[in-house]
């Protein structure tokens, strides 16, 4: 291969979008051998060189510390120092680091708060490199938040950025920490991590969308019959996850090996790749092609000889061109020659399935690095964001789009740690993991174990379902039976039915505030948000506690503990309204899981009708928690990736004590958005008897149900609209009976008791003395707990 490595005249390179490494002169103290820079009032970066000098790159976890110099003190003591800040005191002996010569403590509020160089106790977690093959748990490294408050990031082993972009490894005889110290303000603590870290990338719209995914060798034919199946069964999907056999593999000739790496299309399953895609992109899909690059370029590939002209091979010699992102000539042809072409093609992301180690030619320099990196900045090229999907590569992999989380064991024990992987790793930034939903490999058969997946999958940052190579392992819905099929039917509409709200979320997301967060984020001082790992905060509005192990046989439902922080909470799939500042044993039945509206909460969704994720949407409901007053801005933008950051901003506000709905003007950009709108505006609760429904002096007749009802409205976006509920304001909670009789219906249990607690039920009485008489009835457990929880609703009480 040619020695060719300047990186003269290739574009890709270039300095680290963001990047500003060097520290403020102001913000840093010096030893002989040491270097502390006070980077906030609660982060310091610790240096230690044998040789004395120090580095100003930046790092693969590092881009940025040139921020605000934060006001701190200094007292030299002997060759070492003490630096206090408003939050922290750190005490260094000046020596080599040591957990008896290095300390920093915590001030004010949290004071009881340590922490010792080379300790992480309290360390709360972030995530992982990969889930292939885990059935279970899996050790989640290290984060920046702690439950004592303090703890820190080991960077001394990252590879380093040049000042042109291109990479370099460390030097030798040196540690490079970072001390997180914030106690209980974690939003504090993530914010630091962001500003020296870097920004998420904003995901184009239709990334939130469902994804279809499955390693099976699909031509183009039989690819486009399953997408005509999904439209029969009015199911949408948004973006077409191609595996490897798009490329050649069973027809790569013996001499070159496996058909493992590959960059040509198969054109015995795709004749017409170019034609494939564009039919794809005309029913609202966009299309990723999967990666395994480590085989390198091999002489059967459409490319190779434009490849080894570019690295200085005869292409006539058939000679295999290693993998080797560490050399700039490489790296420039394995984008334009490579990855271009199809692109071109219509093609719009890559899924890099790199699983070959971390070494490279460069010591330090992580060949999963060098990839998320380079296609991050390869698909931004043209202005956009870019969008990668790849594996997590460690601290400062947020900053480079979808992670692929790996070959996921079809298994409860999977399931069950799913949620709780997905909302830790807001603790390192890493928000948008896509895992294969419902499982890929091995493990069981299990309706309700796929089932309960895809409903959790609905409320992860990604919805990808995924299968493997095996004919018994599918996730198309109606491979299950029927009230599963409902089920996951149900729970795929929903998920293009949130994407208003998911995108908006999206937005937040680009300032540090992952979509799935766990609930120690939203309540750090209560120790019962550190109880419910498997609990997790959707966005602004929404707490969901995905249902996670088997129902129970009796009573057919699963069941989920819960803590509820104060307010008011209700199930947007139930109605059922539950008084919070407690902890809780919700049940479900197959149809749906626990997801809850805070009060005051303002959810948009598309209408049922409008589920196109490649475009905003004409139709949309509104639901609204109406125990309290609240407010919420839905963000929208451009569709596809581009350098254009215009946005279009709805500001939705109830007022409980008015009775007034208000539909604010479009602020911003309304040419992105349709000119008039269809709002469907939905009450989760009651309206009260003799109440009056208007809408610039007209009456409007509300639709009406058990729990909620709903008036609908065009609004022009140029338009500000009010609704007025005049007479009386939403009740809020409802006759929980029909739902308690549907859990006797569907309980496997004597009939006699069932009847027996029926006539509890039903009888007059507040809930507690029903609750209490249904002890003496003999329910099963199970049975007795899915009542109970619902005769503890509000509303239970009122009829």
């Amino acid at each position: 291969m040619s020695n060719l490595t300047s990186t003269a005249s290739l574009p890709l390179i270039r300095p680290v979008p963001g990047s500003a490494p060097r520290a403020n002169a102001e913000s840093v103290v010096t030893g002989e051998h040491w270097r502390i820079s006070v980077l906030t009032d609660g982060l310091f970066r610790l240096e230690w060189s044998d040789d004395g000098r120090f580095e100003d790159r930046a790092s693969s976890f590092v881009i940025r510390r040139d921020l605000p110099v934060p006001p701190f003190s200094v007292d030299r003591v002997g060759d070492g120092v003490t630096i206090t800040t408003a939050r922290a005191q750190l005490r260094y002996d000046g020596r080599p680091f040591s957990a008896q010569g290095l300390v920093v403590d915590l001030l004010g509020e949290d004071a009881a708060g340590s922490w010792r160089f080379g300790h992480t106790r309290g360390d709360l977690g972030g995530t992982a490199r990969t889930l292939d093959d885990v059935d279970g748990r899996t050790d989640l490294g290290g984060g920046v938040l702690a439950a004592d408050g303090v703890t820190s990031i080991d960077d001394s082993e990252s590879f380093l950025f040049d000042d042109d972009g291109w990479v370099s490894s460390r030097l030798p005889g040196r540690s490079d920490i970072y001390v997180f110290a914030f106690g209980r303000d974690f939003s504090d603590a993530l914010a630091a991590f962001h500003a020296i870290a870097g920004a998420p990338t904003r995901l184009p719209r239709w990334a939130l969308g469902n994804w279809w995914s499955r390693y099976h060798p699909y031509s183009d034919a039989s690819y486009l019959e399953l997408m005509d199946r999904f439209d029969e069964e009015g199911l949408p999907f948004s973006v077409a996850v191609i595996d490897m056999d798009w490329h050649r593999v069973d027809s790569v000739p013996a001499r070159f090996g496996s058909g493992w790496t590959g960059y040509s299309w198969e054109p015995e399953l795709f004749p017409r790749p170019a034609e494939f895609l564009e039919t794809l992109r005309r029913r609202g899909m966009r299309v990723t092609l999967n990666l395994h690059p480590a085989d390198g370029v091999r002489a059967f590939e459409d490319a190779y000889p434009a490849v080894a002209e570019a690295v200085g091979v005869d292409p006539g010699s058939e000679v295999a061109i290693p993998f080797a992102p560490t050399n700039p000539a490489f790296l420039r042809s394995y984008f334009e020659h490579l990855h271009h072409p199809i692109e071109d093609q219509g093609v719009d992301f890559w899924w890099i399935d790199w699983q070959q180690g971390d070494t490279s030619d460069i010591p330090g320099v992580d060949p999963l690095w060098m990839l998320n990196h380079f296609h991050h900045l390869d698909a931004a090229r043209n202005g956009g964001p870019g969008l990668t999907f790849s594996r997590y590569a460690g601290p400062g992999s947020h900053r480079y789009g979808v992670g692929f989380s790996g070959d996921t064991v079809v298994s409860w024990a999977s399931l069950a740690f799913q949620p709780e992987f997905t909302a830790r790793a807001a603790n390192i930034g890493y928000g948008w993991w896509s895992h294969d939903i419902g499982g890929h490999t091995r493990g069981i058969s299990d309706d309700e174990l796929a089932t309960r997946w895809v409903q959790s999958g609905v409320f992860s940052p990604i919805m990808r379902l995924h299968s493997a190579n095996n004919p018994f392992i599918r996730k198309e819905p109606w491979m299950f039976s029927a009230d599963h099929h409902q089920a996951m039917n149900s729970a795929l509409r929903l998920r293009h039915r949130l994407v208003p709200y998911l995108h908006t979320m999206n937005h937040l997301a680009e300032h540090g505030q992952a979509l799935v967060r766990p609930m120690y984020h939203l309540e750090p001082r209560r120790s019962e948000a550190f109880h419910v790992p498997n609990e997790y905060a959707f966005g602004t509005e929404l707490i969901v506690a995905p249902i996670t192990e088997p129902a129970d046989a009796g009573s057919r439902h699963g069941r989920v503990t819960a803590w509820l922080p104060p307010g008011v909470w209700t199930d947007v799939t139930t109605g059922s309204v539950y008084r919070g500042d407690r902890t809780v044993e919700l049940h479900r039945d197959v149809q749906s899981i626990p997801v809850l509206l805070r009060a005051g909460g303002i959810l948009p969704l598309t209408a049922t009708d409008d589920l196109d994720a490649t475009r905003n949407p004409e139709r949309l409901e509104i639901l609204v928690a109406p125990a309290a007053s609240g407010t919420f801005t839905m963000i929208e933008d451009g569709i596809d990736e581009t350098a254009d950051d215009a946005t279009a901003r709805t500001t939705f506000s109830w007022n409980r004590d008015a009775g007034e709905l208000r539909i604010g003007s479009v602020q911003g950009d309304r040419g992105l958005v349709p000119p008039t709108r269809s709002w469907t505006l939905t009450f989760l609760g009651r309206l009260p008897a003799g109440a009056e429904i208007t809408l610039a002096g007209r009456t409007l007749a509300p639709t009406v149900s058990d729990d909620r009802f709903s008036v609908t409205v065009d609004a022009a976006a140029a338009d500000e609209s009010l609704l007025t509920i005049a007479g009386g304001t939403p009740v809020v909670g409802s006759d929980p009976r029909p739902r308690i009789r549907r859990v006797l219906e569907r309980a496997q249990m004597s009939n006699p008791e069932k009847l027996a607690a029926w006539e509890v039920v039903d009888a007059p009485g507040s809930a507690a003395e029903r609750i209490a008489s249904l002890a003496a009835v003999g329910l099963p457990p199970a049975v007795l707990a899915a009542v109970t929880e619902l005769l503890g609703t509000l509303g239970a009480d009122a009829e």
